[in-house]
């Protein structure tokens, strides 16, 4: 669990050293890191969302969970929470940013397969390479976003803590299968927030993460089956 730890505190720090050069940086060079970050994000969506479509054996499953997901998060109006959460607080679009760190961090086989490396094996390798990538992401949205993005760091607490847990007491639930799906739906999601950084279209992602927990759900119930 310390490893878990560590990349609560790796998203914070990224965050506190983004924020304080973020100080120094003209606002024509945000803007530049503002582009830089959506491209990343969509290039990098796309990657992961091809490269876990070649590995799931439920290829439509990913439709249901981003349209169920999707529904759930426009019934409650997660947008809005989020916005109002957020406007007390001086960064603009920083929901925005939020929305786009929490994908980046708790998507991929680092931010899933540590945890459960952790739980089964008492191996931290994976886990300790998030923490370095998140530290460096974090920078990078900080940047452009403010130290507000530091709130990244209890969701992803939250998502590694939960992927632990499940781990330690079923070793059988978490499979290769489920963290394809996760990442499959997972990449579409950053590639749509990459999407709504370069102002090509608001996709209204923070609406969308419920999908995220559709495969688990899909999962558990053909478990029970």
């Amino acid at each position: 669990m310390i490893a878990i730890f560590i990349n609560a505190a790796a998203i914070i720090i990224g965050s506190a050293i983004g924020a304080v050069a973020r100080k120094g940086i003209r606002q024509k060079y945000i803007n530049v890191l503002n582009t830089a970050m959506g491209l990343c994000a969509l290039v990098l969506g796309c990657n992961v969302a091809m490269a876990s479509m070649q590995k799931t054996h439920y290829p439509v499953l990913f439709i249901f969970c981003l349209s169920l997901g999707g529904l759930l998060g426009t019934l409650l109006r997660l947008d809005q929470h989020m916005e109002n959460a957020t406007r007390s607080m001086s960064t603009s679009n920083l929901a925005e940013g939020i929305t786009t760190a929490i994908l980046m961090c708790c998507v991929g086989t680092l931010a899933m397969m540590g945890p459960v490396m952790s739980a089964l094996y008492d191996d931290n390798t994976y886990l300790m390479t998030a923490a370095t990538l998140n530290l460096v992401t974090m920078i990078v949205i900080s940047s452009s976003y403010g130290f507000g993005t530091a709130v990244t760091a209890v969701v992803v607490f939250i998502w590694m803590s939960s992927i632990y847990g499940i781990a330690k007491l079923s070793q059988s639930f978490i499979s290769e299968e489920l963290i394809s799906e996760v990442s499959l739906v997972g990449g579409i999601l950053i590639a749509a927030s990459g999407l709504g950084i370069l102002n090509i279209k608001d996709c209204k992602t923070i609406n969308l993460m419920p999908a995220l927990i559709m495969p688990i759900l899909f999962f558990a119930i053909k478990s029970l089956c």
